[in-house]
């Protein structure tokens, strides 16, 4: 019987043996597969980041657009505001300028601009735009739905070029173009990149305030009006103005280019919405009729106060209405944003008109006028007209009175970012090489004597 006992015991601990080495394999294999079923539910948990062709086509089309407000856009409406011989000038001034800090955002100006840094500058870890590649990826706001960031870093920079463009309105007919050029490089560098960071960047300020700029209006049009103020200043008023006649020298010009400003605008302003979706046909649809509605106050306002309504100021409201509507484009209802576009072709007449007076400058094409007063305006007027009871897509808790106060907050700061900047930046370009032109360099213009060469050989 003992001997029984003892082959039984030794039967069940080979079975038990058996038994474990079998389970130690399946065991073994069950760790990896269990391990991959919780990695396959994280990853079905996640969402699905997408990049919809739509979109990518969109932001191609609206690049484009933006360009095309530039070059040749604002360069044909300065020049036809300028005299005969200094429409080149003025054509030179916009184009290169728009070159040369397209060329300096992708050396530094989208690294400091729009990656991840401190409230009111960005970092340097995209310096020549480090890691972009056709395969990066930049954020839009859906959190699943991404963008190229190569069509990113393109679009922004045609906000940055045609911005510094802008400001040679105010002092043209009289700037040298070493200090247009060297003035930009300043200006662009210490005082559009922090504004954009603020506005727009990952951490920026007024980002994290919750100020509203749907596409540019303070950091694009009340930043440049200010800058080009200081320079009517600085530089000083052009020889013979107020005493001899300075009309534009081709208001059919100005029109085109106004409205070649006008189609341009509908990729600044829908484009910044950064998908094809309704989001952008409200920004679209914005910019349409706040143009209109501004066109036909400032002509109403000229016919009433001056008798005769003007293709001039036909051409000036319709650029009013655009800058008016820029920052609140994405956030308004149509009937707010006839209503912002209205009112700005009154207020930047009265601007132009009285307000520069005021001011005893010489600004040129009436940047800051139309510009920076819009700008204001519509900086303001955003915060009044996003509330969801007059159609804007504010939330349902949204205080008129506290994004007011926001927006003050931000054109506030704008203004006096870029006032001291432009300050410090002329001064600089003032002992380097000199602002201004000779009295007769000015007067034979600055076409031959900066160029040489005409805009008309007749």
């Amino acid at each position: 019987m003992k001997h029984t006992s003892l082959l039984s015991s030794g039967l069940k601990g080979l079975l038990g043996l058996a038994a474990a080495g079998i389970a130690l394999p399946v065991l073994a294999q069950a760790a990896p597969d269990a391990a991959a079923a919780v990695a396959t539910t994280a990853a079905a948990a996640a969402p699905k980041v997408e990049v919809v062709k739509g979109d990518v086509a969109w932001m191609m089309v609206s690049t484009l657009l933006v360009t095309f407000m530039a070059i040749p856009g604002l360069a044909l409406f300065y020049g036809g505001l300028v005299r005969t011989k200094n429409m080149l000038s003025v054509l030179m001034q916009v184009m290169v300028v728009f070159s040369l800090i397209s060329v300096l955002w992708a050396v530094y100006g989208y690294s400091v601009a729009f990656t991840e840094g401190g409230p009111i500058i960005g970092g340097f870890s995209k310096l020549f735009l480090a890691g972009v590649t056709a395969d990066s990826l930049a954020d839009t706001f859906t959190a699943t739905v991404k963008i190229p960031e190569m069509i990113f870093v393109a679009f922004q920079c045609t906000f940055a070029g045609i911005t510094c463009a802008l400001i040679v309105g105010s002092f043209a007919e009289r700037v040298k173009f070493s200090a247009v050029l060297l003035f930009s490089v300043l200006w662009f560098t210490f005082c559009y990149l922090p504004i954009a960071h603020m506005v727009w960047g990952p951490g920026g300020y007024l980002l994290g305030k919750g100020a509203l700029d749907f596409a540019g209006g303070t950091v694009v049009h009340i930043n440049a009006g200010v800058a080009g103020l200081v320079g009517a200043y600085m530089l000083g008023k052009r020889v013979g103005f107020g005493k001899e006649p300075m009309p534009p020298h081709s208001l059919t010009m100005t029109m085109i280019g106004a409205s070649m400003l006008w189609v341009g605008w509908f990729g600044f302003n829908a484009g910044s919405n950064l998908e094809a979706t309704s989001g952008a046909t409200l920004a679209f649809a914005n910019t349409l009729f706040a143009t209109a509605a501004a066109v036909l106050t400032w002509s109403a306002g000229e016919a009433l106060f001056r008798g005769k309504a003007s293709m001039l100021g036909a051409a000036s409201g319709a650029v009013a209405g655009l800058v008016a509507i820029t920052p609140a484009c994405g956030s308004v209802g149509i009937m707010g944003a006839i209503v912002i576009g209205g009112i700005s072709g009154l207020v930047c007449l009265w601007a132009v008109s009285s307000l520069k007076k005021i001011l005893g400058a010489d600004d040129s094409l009436d940047v800051f006028g139309v510009h920076g007063i819009g700008g204001i305006l519509g900086a303001l007027l955003t915060g009044v007209f996003t509330a969801p009871g007059l159609g804007g897509t504010g939330k349902p808790d949204f205080s008129i009175a506290s994004q007011v106060a926001i927006q003050a907050e931000g054109v506030i700061i704008t203004m006096v970012v870029s006032a001291v900047v432009a300050l410090i930046a002329y001064k600089i370009v003032d002992m380097v090489v000199g602002l201004r032109v000779t009295e007769e360099e000015e007067r034979e213009g600055l076409d031959i004597t900066s160029h040489g060469e005409k805009a008309y050989y007749m």
